[in-house]
């Protein structure tokens, strides 16, 4: 994922509801959302990686992930971060216990921002700086850099999560704003200036890489929906949704 906005309120009836952007490169496969065959995992898959970007466990478990933007630390034999999505959705581990399994090895990925739920916690990680972070109730937003970190978008969804919480509809269309950040506004993150005015997009467009899915996640307390709008070059968009219980 490459926006993720939440509203978190532990002890409602809905503590997590979840608007979230995946960004890719067109030529990168991936299969749309569905349940994995063991049954376990609903989610979206990467066929190259043969992980997630987000998803949830059959006992209402979440997990999503973005990658931290700097090319200057690119390494060429990292794996796929999409398997740390994965793991947790397969495991019964809490979130805590799960972050700490990471440590020893997080050197190895490329650099990432991962958000968990285990139907008790939800806990922010970030592995450039090996922090983890609580969240206080209400809205939040991460997108290439730390959690809550002021880029346009990040801030915009914030702002306008709240107001559009119980509308599927209007969320999908908050996440497909195409509006470009003004360039006193843009982050510098090592990518050109055209890179930069592109990305700072909530949904983003360009003829190699853009938005392929725009996600809406409720988690209620024994219920959990999951919205996904897929869009793909030459192709209308489409939407699948699964409701479940647990």
């Amino acid at each position: 994922m490459c926006l993720i906005s939440f509203h978190w309120q532990p002890g409602s009836d809905t503590p997590l509801v979840v608007a979230a952007n995946r960004d890719e490169f067109y030529d990168r496969p991936s299969l749309p959302l569905s349940w994995w065959e063991d049954g376990k995992v609903l989610a979206g898959r990467d066929l190259k990686g043969n992980g997630t970007w987000m998803g949830l466990s059959n006992s209402g478990r979440f997990a999503a992930l973005t990658n931290f933007r700097d090319p200057s630390r690119n390494l060429p034999q990292a794996p796929s971060r999409g398997r740390i999505v994965t793991g947790f959705l397969e495991d019964e581990l809490e979130a805590t216990d799960y972050i700490a399994s990471l440590r020893s090895g997080v050197h190895l990925y490329h650099d990432f921002n991962l958000l968990l739920y285990d139907r008790q916690l939800l806990l922010g990680y970030e592995s450039r700086h090996d922090c983890t972070l609580t969240f206080d109730p209400g809205t939040h937003a991460v997108s290439n850099a730390r959690f809550d970190t002021p880029w346009p978008k990040v801030d915009a969804v914030k702002r306008l999560l709240e107001p559009a919480l119980n509308n599927d509809a209007a969320l999908l269309q908050l996440l497909a704003n195409r509006n470009i950040a003004k360039d006193e506004q843009l982050p510098c993150t090592g990518v050109s200036l055209e890179w930069e005015r592109a990305l700072s997009a909530a949904f983003i467009q360009m003829p190699e890489y853009g938005t392929r899915c725009s996600s809406i996640i409720r988690l209620s307390k024994t219920k959990a929906s999951f919205l996904e709008r897929r869009f793909e070059p030459g192709s209308e968009a489409a939407d699948l949704c699964f409701t479940f219980t647990f």
